[in-house]
Order: structure tokens, then C-alpha cells, then sequence
């Protein structure tokens, strides 16, 4: 099993939007994430650690103006927090070993895929394309990846 952690050289690798979303809790202005419209088959890491957070196979347009997943592709790596600023309730969603910002999940998702509505900062993720996933030690999560149309 690889080891993730929160790594001191990525952070400094971050862009300034990137440091302000994943470190700062920020959040990207609507429809303008680089992964919004990724309808490539693959896996999103955290750009701090490398963990998985989410597959391909799991996204979909919601409307929203950032990238939705329906789950994560390992839950143990998605950690939910309750989120009481800007004055509302919402449930905030980091990274569980590079301890990003993520996004915030809602309940409001396609209910024939569980009903949860992941919405994601892609200024906190990497996208692996499948056709590199097994040389960057992602292979594993091959079966959970399939082309999107």
C-alpha cells in the first residue's frame, strides 16, 4: 500500500490558486476549473499528496460550475468536516492524509448513484489519464475507471 502525506515539496510547487484553495479553503469562481469539462478516463489525486479521491467512471455534469462526483474511489481518503462559515451549514470535504481543501459534498446528487453530489475545486486535484495510471502506481483503481462519452 503506497504512503501519502502531505508533502512540503508540493506544496511549493503549488500555483498561488492552488495554495489559496487547498491550504486557505478557498474556493474557484464557478466554470472556470481546469477539469470541469475533463471528460477523460482516469483518476483525480490530491495535488498535495497523490491519494486517490475520485474516478472518472463517478463524474458527471451537475451544473454546478465545478467538477461533481458521485463518491470518492477510496472513502477512507475523504474526510468530511461541518463547514459553518459564510453563514450556512454545508459539509466541507478535505483529503484525509495531504489535508487539503477539497470541495463540499451535498445531498443533492443523482439518486440511482447514491444521491451525493461532490463538488470539487479542480485547483485541489491532478488528474491521472489511464493510460498512465499504472506507471504513476495507480493501476489498482484500473477497474474502477471506464471511457467517459
Amino acid at each position: 500500500m503506497p504512503s501519502y502525506r502531505k508533502d512540503p515539496e508540493a506544496i511549493a510547487r503549488l500555483t498561488p490558486e492552488q495554495r489559496r484553495v487547498t491550504q486557505e479553503n478557498g474556493t474557484e469562481r464557478p466554470g472556470t476549473g481546469a477539469y470541469l469539462a475533463n471528460k477523460e478516463p482516469g483518476i483525480y489525486v490530491d495535488i498535495v499528496s497523490g491519494e486517490p479521491l475520485f474516478a472518472s467512471s463517478d463524474k458527471y455534469e451537475s451544473g454546478c460550475g465545478w467538477p461533481s462526483f458521485t463518491k470518492p474511489i477510496e472513502p477512507a481518503n475523504v474526510l468530511e468536516r461541518r463547514d459553518t462559515t459564510h453563514g450556512m451549514i454545508r459539509i466541507e470535504v478535505r483529503s484525509a492524509h495531504g489535508d487539503s481543501h477539497l470541495g463540499h459534498v451535498f445531498p443533492d446528487g443523482p439518486q440511482d448513484r447514491g444521491g451525493l453530489r461532490y463538488c470539487i475545486n479542480s485547483a485541489s486535484l491532478r488528474f491521472i489519464p489511464r493510460a498512465a495510471m499504472e506507471a504513476e502506481g495507480y493501476g489498482a483503481y484500473l477497474d474502477q475507471v471506464e471511457d467517459i462519452r
